[in-house]
């Protein structure tokens, strides 16, 4: 169902891994109870509704963002909160804590999606795939060879190696009985049959019939499907409102779709008309109005109209977020504007993008971090660093890691010894 994105901006995140630097610690308290300090644990993960778990000893808990340890450290593994649970792991099984450290699931299940989506999670018990909701009942019961998570109102399921999609009251809308289905997106289903694709609505009936070789979800109200080999878009009536001619397609983005033709790339609207002619030696799809194009070995970028607001100068480009997108010229990385104005020079070693008005960068093996003017508003002296998420940033000294604000104010990590 899937297909790669050959040519496609896609860089992996990397591990901002440095040399070591000075551990902040502050002094124990006199009666030998409590143990204050900035930087402390082995590993820890963003902060996500408010709380973020964290590694001490080979044992996980959760902060909250005061510092304080809401959750005690005594999970073998925990991720992140989802609906206002967590996954957490303990002596080889899984279960679900609330934000207030209770197991509202029992650590009693082989594994567990790790997150609650539409009010259920998916677990696992002797083989078998089910569902649970936030008080732990077992909506669905651990019957199916496999399932995926709900979507959209909908989960799909498999029994005896045959799919089909069950309600969250567990009741089986559509039996199992097709070789290949994905999820529901915008109200349709792709589903595979005797090596053919077409799709189905949330009452089963098949909208568009079975005839393709290939088929994606919907996005923005079309779907790529494939034919022969060539890709093209159906709209929820089953119409190819685009032939399938290209090579290869890209799911539509702000309006705009990026397609493959004779090895080179382009644009189509959704009325199929190629607003950008396929000219280019890569492309990535639109975010926030602009695309990142290649030829010839530079990239630079284009608007909805196709006309080159970016020259192509730079040997790499990433998609724009928060208004700036990451450029590299040289080995070395800075930010460009929509104007094309070079607002952080290519000065940088590494670089990611923005998150809640600031970037990471990194220079002389250190991280540190900037605001849209350039300016480094929080020095380059960490060894590794995380997005900012809901205010705070995870950062690494010295093998240990803690939080910092927009500010650079270390948050204060209260524990029990």
């Amino acid at each position: 169902m899937s297909q790669n994105a050959g040519g496609m901006i896609n860089r992996p995140q990397k591990n901002r891994k440095t040399n070591k630097s000075e551990t902040i610690v502050a002094k124990k308290q006199s009666d030998n109870r409590a143990v204050y300090s900035f930087t402390k644990y082995d590993n820890v993960k963003n902060f996500d509704e408010g709380l973020a778990a964290v590694k001490l000893n080979n044992k996980w808990g959760f902060i909250d963002k005061t510092g304080q340890e809401v959750i005690l450290r005594k999970y073998d593994f925990a991720r992140d909160f989802s609906e206002g649970m967590a996954c957490v792991e303990l002596n080889g099984k899984y279960g679900f804590v609330d934000k207030t450290s209770r197991e509202v699931v029992p650590c009693k299940y082989q594994d567990a999606e790790g997150f609650f989506s539409e009010g259920l999670s998916k677990v696992t018990l002797k083989g078998k795939d089910g569902f649970v909701d936030k008080t732990g009942r077992e909506v669905v019961p651990c019957k199916y060879d496999h399932a995926h998570g709900f979507r959209g109102g909908m989960a799909y399921v498999r029994l005896n190696n045959k799919w089909g999609f069950i309600d969250n009251t567990g009741r089986e809308v559509l039996p199992c009985k097709y070789d290949e289905v994905g999820f529901f997106c915008e109200g349709m289903a792709c589903v595979r049959l005797n090596k053919k694709w077409g799709f189905i609505d949330k009452t089963g009936r098949e909208v568009i019939p079975r005839k393709y070789d290939g088929a994606r979800f919907f996005s923005e109200g079309l779907s790529i499907v494939t034919l022969n080999g060539k890709d093209g878009f159906v709209d929820k009536t089953g119409r190819e409102v685009i032939p399938c001619k290209y090579d290869f397609a890209l799911d539509f983005s702000e309006g705009m779709a990026c397609v493959r033709l004779n090895g080179k790339y382009g644009f189509v609207d959704k009325t199929g008309r190629e607003v950008v002619p396929c000219k280019y030696d890569g492309a990535g799809s639109f975010h926030e109005g602009m695309a990142a194009v290649e030829l010839t070995n530079k990239w630079g970028f284009i608007d909805k109209t196709g006309q080159e607001v970016i020259p192509r100068k730079y040997d790499f480009a990433r998609d724009f977020s928060e208004g700036l997108a990451i450029v590299t010229l040289k080995g070395k990385e800075g930010f460009v504007d929509k104007t094309g104005r070079e607002v952080v020079p290519c000065k940088y070693d590494d670089a990611e993008s923005f998150h809640e008005g600031l970037a990471a960068v990194k220079l002389t093996n250190k991280w540190g971090f900037i605001d849209r003017t350039g300016r480094e508003v929080i020095p380059r002296k960490y060894d590794e660093t995380h997005d900012f998420s809901e205010g705070l940033a995870a950062v690494k000294q010295n093998s240990k890691w803690g939080f910092i604000d927009n500010t650079g104010k270390f948050l204060q990590i209260n524990g029990m010894k």
